[in-house]
């Protein structure tokens, strides 16, 4: 069997990063992105090609897909890569329209995008989607409205996307708070070194993986 492909978007650290490492550790052939990415495999892995660019530019989520294909196939798409907002993190009254736009330009358009794009070769092995998620999709937290209204509108379109998909797998992912410059930016004057790292939820991932659950809304 030809060795399975992933696309993983954000790869440059954080959740993304650890992701990609551990399915190519276990032997996928993954295709990352990140606009902080140098033009080299994160930590060495032979089994990971990164590209530098920004998922809403429409000309590199086209060069994700087709750089994945030269494989011959594609099983996987994890959309990852995602921006906080404004940091400190605003409350609704006073909240910026235009940061708005980009939140929900980067969490929410972009990953569509690239959905659409991937979807043909998705189908063609019985593929997934993943699309990282939060609780604050779930939870009302003061100064989160802008990046929570993102993930909340990002776990709709995976409810919708897994009933017009049934032959796909399409899991919205909630990782928990991890020790990420992301949640740093979230709490700029705080100490978050009590959050595991990225890496201690990829045993979780690789185990959705396998098992191959219905689609649904998945907690690491």
């Amino acid at each position: 069997m030809d060795t399975r492909t992933a696309i993983v978007t954000g790869v440059s650290r954080g959740l993304g990063k650890a992701l990609a490492e551990a399915l190519a550790g276990a032997g996928w052939t993954v295709i990352g992105d990140g606009r902080t990415l140098e033009p080299v495999e994160p930590a060495g892995h032979p089994n990971i090609r990164a590209i530098p660019g920004d998922v809403t530019d429409s000309w590199h989520r086209a060069l994700l897909v087709e750089t994945a294909l030269e494989t011959g196939r594609l099983d996987l798409l994890v959309n990852n890569a995602g921006i906080l907002g404004p940091s400190p993190q605003p409350a609704l009254a006073d909240y910026p329209h235009s940061a708005l736009r980009d939140v929900l330009e980067v969490n929410l358009v972009a990953p569509l995008a690239l959905t659409q794009l991937a979807l043909p070769a998705l189908r063609d092995h019985g593929g997934a989607v993943v699309n990282i998620s939060s609780d604050a999709a779930t939870g009302a937290y003061p100064g989160w409205g802008g990046y929570g209204a993102a993930k909340a509108a990002v776990e709709q379109l995976s409810h919708v996307l897994a009933a017009e998909e049934p032959k796909l797998r399409v899991w919205w992912v909630d990782p928990g708070d991890l020790r990420t410059q992301m949640h740093q930016e979230a709490f700029p004057d705080e100490d978050i070194g009590d959050r595991p790292p990225p890496e201690s939820v990829t045993p979780a991932f690789l185990r959705l993986l396998a098992a191959r659950p219905e689609s649904g809304r998945v907690k690491l």
